[in-house]
């Protein structure tokens, strides 16, 4: 007999997930009776491994042959790691988590967080559908006054050509532009709105030298190549017409090399180079003045920052004429914060709040690429949920854990062992808006990674695309990814050109320009269906989430939110599965109806028992 404890089931551990500073948690572990216990202890743990509590659990009622020891928990805000000591007459051993149970001596710890109480996120993000742009390579309107781009640049003719994968013959890397345009994307929201789209997530727009905008120039102007003041303006406001927010990218772990800040080329004369005195040479790490310095990943072109400096805190957010507040005012939404982890907390935190002052739905994300709850880095554990620092996070873990899953990597316990992690360790407010991803601009895109495996040089990926054949399956397996992404809690984020059925490797392959004219209209009119019905059904926007089953191919679980629960089916196995008889069925595909019951064929899925919806 083993001693249980499972800290996703209520009769262990209440409340499930996070608890709320001034909240208890209530711990409650199963110890048979043939481990002679005496006693039990729960021993806390800081982010260093460090034990700062050992509290006495109390003998409960029993269980038949178990004893249960419970005892209850109330803290302040932090993260914090917890495991058992079960002591005996003459001795004690620990306890520790493997699995969904326990395990003598050797394992995992379980972590808790306690966030804090009046943490609140935007509710217009819960359950929403993002859709992310890349600008330059979305739509163009006209001309844009290029008279101060930086350069120097070329600007493809032809919009269907492949981006630039190498340097320019002067050596300049990411110089080749297409021209879409601010007006463009603002000619295209009668589009989005029409995909289902709330949220609009814009790649960086502030002047900069590359094509992907990341090595800022002018965080205070727009870059010529994509218009004006105004024009973001009238965006903004259409959009706000329509119903949808416009979030935009904030990049301040470092600046470009050939920004107004640093100035390496001395185009403006007031960098930190280029003016030996400038009021900006504090903002940079330099090891020898003026070509030994800190550089992102150690990419000269881009320039690490300071970012606690006081003139720099200033300066993005604390200032009145502050960037944020500039743009803020001018209607961006909320931002989306750039390798989030190489902010430091001091910074995050502080900027968070002044976002709220301006706008009290201010909406602000961070880029993580593991779970945000436990980040740990540069020797540092973030605090980005139990300081409320950010609202929502990329979920790129969910992404993997689909695309396995899709792929047949997984039979289905890493996708609901990923879930349920996620949902554990994540703010259920936080959950409700988390960016689910299935491509971005850092990664292949979708269709490609369900239908390519090629692992070639970027010559060879340039030009290479998927046969007919393996198209299809692609587009196959990217409906049942399709399905899950918008079925999961959290906000269904569509990477331009995904809904169109673009195709493309690694950066700068997945940056193509979008295939106006030439669209997967099947493609696009199934996430416009995905997206309708996720904003139809309650359960699937605010829902919680319990994973019922995950194995042998087979994932189904269950979203709830008040009396109504919506139960989702997938089926990869090799064989057909009975969908339980009394379910209204709402949404799906390889379904079998034999007269009385529904039945899931192979590489099937479904959506069951939610409020009806009209297709």
């Amino acid at each position: 007999m083993r001693i249980l404890f499972d800290s996703r089931k209520a009769q262990h551990k209440t409340p499930f997930g996070t608890v709320r500073t001034g909240e208890s948690c209530i711990f409650r572990i199963h110890v048979p009776d043939v481990c002679a216990a005496v006693g039990v202890s729960l021993v806390l743990e800081n982010t260093d491994d460090q034990i700062i509590d050992e509290i006495t659990m109390n003998a409960a009622e029993r269980d038949g042959k178990y004893q249960i020891y419970e005892c209850k928990l109330s803290l302040g805000s932090g993260l914090y790691f917890y495991w058992f000591r079960v002591h005996k007459q003459e001795d004690s051993f620990r306890l520790f988590k493997r699995g969904s149970g326990t395990n003598m001596e050797e394992g995992e710890k379980w972590q808790l967080s306690f966030i804090p109480a009046d943490f609140v996120t935007p509710e217009y993000a819960k359950g929403a559908v993002m859709y992310q742009i890349f600008p330059d390579r979305f739509h163009k309107v006209g001309e844009c006054d290029l008279e101060d781009k930086l350069g120097p640049f070329h600007i493809h003719e032809d919009l269907t050509e492949t981006p630039r994968f190498g340097a320019d013959i002067h050596g300049n890397w990411c110089s080749d532009f297409y021209g879409g345009n601010l007006r463009g994307i603002e000619e295209k929201l009668p589009y989005l709105k029409e995909l289902g789209v709330d949220i609009i997530y814009l790649n960086p727009i502030f002047m900069a030298f590359s094509n992907h905008r990341y090595d800022t120039a002018d965080y205070k102007r727009i870059d010529p190549m994509l218009g004006t003041e105004e024009d973001f303006a009238s965006l903004c406001e259409m959009a706000h017409q329509l119903g949808m927010r416009v979030i935009l990218d904030g990049v301040f772990s470092h600046t470009g090399s050939k920004s107004i800040y640093f100035d390496v080329d001395g185009h403006f004369g007031s960098g930190a180079i280029s003016q030996p005195g400038s009021c900006y040479r504090e903002w940079y790490r330099f090891h020898r003045y003026p070509d030994q310095y800190d550089a992102w990943w150690g990419m000269e072109n881009m320039p690490n920052i300071e970012e606690t400096t006081p003139s720099y805190m200033d300066f993005i957010f604390a200032d009145e004429d502050s960037v944020i507040e500039k743009w803020m005012k001018l209607g961006a939404d909320g931002f989306r914060l750039d390798v989030v982890d190489e902010l430091p907390d001091e910074f995050v935190k502080p900027l968070k709040e002044r976002m709220r002052q301006i706008n009290p739905e201010a909406l602000l994300i961070g880029e993580v690429w593991e779970d945000a709850s436990n980040k740990r880095a540069y020797g540092v554990s973030r605090r980005y949920f139990v300081d409320a620092e950010l609202d929502s996070t990329m979920n790129y873990p969910w992404r993997k854990a689909i695309i396995d899953f899709v792929l047949g990597h997984d039979d289905g316990r890493g996708l609901g062992e990923s879930i349920m992690s996620i949902a554990e360790n994540y703010p259920p407010q936080v959950l409700a808006c988390v960016m689910n991803l299935l491509g971005t601009h850092d990664t292949p895109r979708i269709l490609t990674a369900l239908g390519d495996p090629f692992e070639g040089d970027k010559e060879e990926k340039a030009e290479r695309y998927l046969s007919k054949k393996d198209r299809m399956l692609a587009l196959q397996r990217l409906h049942l990814a399709a399905f899950l992404q918008f079925m999961l809690p959290g906000m269904a984020s569509i990477y331009y050109g995904d809904e169109a059925g673009m195709e493309g490797f690694d950066d700068p392959f997945c940056r193509r320009y979008y295939p106006w004219g030439r669209e997967d209209e099947s493609l696009r009119s199934y996430f416009a269906h995905l997206a309708r019905v996720k904003k139809e059904l309650p359960a699937l926007r605010e829902g919680s989430i319990l994973v019922k089953k995950a194995e042998k191919g087979i994932v189904i679980f269950e979203r709830t939110y008040g009396p109504e629960t919506a139960t989702v089916y997938v089926n990869r196995s090799n064989e057909t599965i009975a969908i339980p008889q009394g379910c209204d069925l709402r949404f799906g595909s390889g379904i079998d109806f034999d007269g009385e019951n529904y039945r899931l064929l192979p590489n099937g899925f479904c959506l069951t028992n939610a409020v009806q919806f009209i297709l």
